[in-house]
């Protein structure tokens, strides 16, 4: 049975699961990091957060993480992204098997059905768990394995399957002899288990393999002997099976799941005009009618509203763009563009930056700080920071909103339909009042009155 044949008609009847066991306490040496391998990013979200993802989708009575490799950092992530996770330690890491015995530890006796996963291997859905678990339930297997058939399965663990099609055992491919390298069906590492037959086949593990190490792959064997069936789930989709080990992998893996975001958008009614250039994270919002231009970033929580263009290369992140805002070749961070925004080029819009509507931000301009009114233009060379302007205003070319004296940052006001002259600066604190005109060149150090000239 394939995923695609299951997951939709039986996602619903998955529920009753005991308990979900993530490993995530390898240390992840090829990575060649300070940093947990699990907690290397896909889409903006850390592997492990998408693995927690999906195994909560199956709604475990108890979702446990393995940690052992710098768990301090492991914790403290789950803390932020998962805080009802159960974590259990394995301090020496002795295979899967002790890691799984490792995560069954805090529970204590538990009866139904366990899923094991692992923290590396971001594309796997909670569809497909979902799915896995219902399939199981069905056939009344006693651990059924997602597997996958692949053109290479070098350095997987192959599957050996008997008469009735179930599965006899699992040979690892350091293990195998060349008879059963040829087998192109692997092992994902990825099991659903009645309770029973996990701890009694755990109990039976030994250490008879060239690595010496407690293999949960063993497991089957122990089921076999006990006239317990073993069957497959096989997923068309290899990608959910891809664990990553190297940064190498974790590209090919970044790149897949953009692809994959990406035409979901574009089914969603988003114009991306050159995928392979655009890149969003998972937490980003687009409404229909949205057009992205090459070379288009959006990422963190930014949220683009109808009619917006985007692009070509420019970067936003935490940023939220109204209706059919334009943002050319520029940056935001913590920001607002409002509806009809015109953005750019080469403009940076930094943290705490608001644009009402209809306002127009020239080229090479930097704003920090800053509430704009609507229909505020602030052409091209200007940097304004700490201010607040007026809707209607004006500041010419070359402005400076001095908002740094060096040992303290002040505040600016600019009032409504004020003309700020090219060439400008304005010493904060300062304000100009509404209508008022300051000429191209000065250098403002006072208020400037309603209806006068500086």
């Amino acid at each position: 049975m394939t995923a695609s044949d299951n997951v939709t008609t039986n996602q619903d009847s998955a529920g009753g699961v005991a308990a979900v066991v993530v490993l995530a306490a390898g240390a992840g040496t090829r990575m060649k990091s300070s940093r947990s391998k699990v907690l290397h990013e896909v889409a903006g979200r850390s592997m492990l957060s998408w693995a927690v993802d999906a195994a909560e989708q199956v709604e475990p009575d108890h979702l446990v993480v393995v940690v052992g490799h710098q768990r301090d950092q492991v914790e403290a992530h789950l803390r932020e992204v998962a805080p009802a996770v159960i974590t259990a330690v394995q301090e020496e890491q002795k295979g899967t098997g002790h890691a799984v015995m490792c995560g069954l530890a805090p529970l204590g006796e538990i009866a139904g059905v366990v899923v094991v996963t692992y923290g590396d291997v971001p594309l796997l859905s909670g569809e497909t768990l979902r799915a896995m678990v219902a399939e199981h339930k069905e056939s009344g297997d006693a651990i059924t394995v997602l597997t996958a058939r692949v053109p290479d399965p070098t350095g997987y663990g192959r599957i050996i399957r008997g008469a009735d099609g179930g599965i006899d055992r699992i040979v690892e491919h350091k293990d195998a002899s060349e008879a059963e390298r040829a087998i192109d069906e692997i092992n994902s590492g990825i099991y659903v288990f009645e309770a029973d037959i996990l701890h009694d086949g755990l109990a039976s593990l030994g250490t008879d393999n060239v690595q010496g190490e407690l293999y949960l792959t063993d497991v089957i064997a122990h089921a076999n002997s006990v006239n317990r069936r073993v069957g497959a789930y096989v997923t068309g989709d290899l990608w959910q099976t891809e664990g990553v080990n190297n940064r190498v992998q974790l590209a090919r893996m970044g790149a897949e799941m953009n692809r994959r975001i990406g035409e979901r958008w574009m089914m969603a009614g988003v114009t991306i005009v050159d995928p392979a250039t655009t890149w969003i994270e998972d937490s980003v919002d687009i409404a229909s009618d949205v057009t992205l231009l090459p070379g288009t970033h959006l990422l963190g929580a930014t949220s683009i509203a109808t009619g917006a263009v985007i692009g070509p290369d420019t970067t936003l992140k935490d940023v939220e763009v109204g209706e059919d805002a334009t943002i050319t070749r520029s940056q935001g961070l913590l920001a607002t563009v409002g509806a009809r925004g015109q953005v750019g080029p080469y403009s940076y819009l930094r943290p705490g930056s608001e644009l009402a509507a209809d306002v127009r931000i020239g080229p090479f301009v930097e704003i920090k700080r800053t509430v704009v009114g609507e229909g505020v233009t602030i052409a091209h060379h200007n940097y304004v920071g700490d201010a607040e302007i007026g809707r209607g205003a004006t500041l010419g070319a070359g402005t400076i909103v001095a908002n740094d004296d060096g040992q303290a940052r002040h505040a600016t006001k600019i009032g409504a339909d004020a003309f700020i002259g090219p060439h400008s600066v304005l010493v904060a604190p300062v304000s100009v009042a509404e209508g008022a005109h300051v000429a191209a060149g000065s250098t403002v150090t006072e208020g400037v009155a309603p209806g006068n000239d500086s």
